[in-house]
């Protein structure tokens, strides 16, 4: 069993920045690929970015290439996601989640691949 509680998120006005953090339980974290996702009000949960167990490969969305930045601690048990150049349709709640590898794939950004989560963090962006 694996347990996820973000924290990081608020509001910021658009051009700013804000740092996501997941803290995970359980002794699998190291072992497991993971993945930031972002739902906004009346839209489907999307894929953000991933990186797998070493934290060697990362994957984004084309929509926060280059503005987004996933890492990872595992002594820590702890997944970041570094968001800058924050814009208004950035605003959602965020999720971490642990993928059921430890590589990535190009399932990876499918939530399907993903079994565990976390219950979110409300990240505003205002314009």
């Amino acid at each position: 069993q694996v347990q996820l509680v973000e924290s990081g998120g608020g509001l910021v006005q658009a051009g700013g920045s804000l740092r996501l953090s997941c803290a995970a339980s359980g002794r699998t974290f190291s072992s497991r690929a993971m993945a930031w996702f972002r739902q906004a009000p009346g839209k489907e949960r999307e894929f953000v970015a991933a990186i797998s167990w070493s934290g060697d490969n990362t994957k984004y969305a084309d929509s926060v290439k280059g503005r987004f930045t996933i890492s990872r601690d595992n002594p820590k048990n702890t997944v970041y996601l570094q968001m800058n150049s924050l814009k208004p349709e950035d605003t959602a709640v965020y999720y971490c989640a642990t993928n059921r590898k430890g590589w990535l794939t190009d399932d990876s950004r499918r939530i399907n691949d993903y079994d565990y989560w976390g219950q979110g963090t409300q990240v505003t962006v205002s314009s």
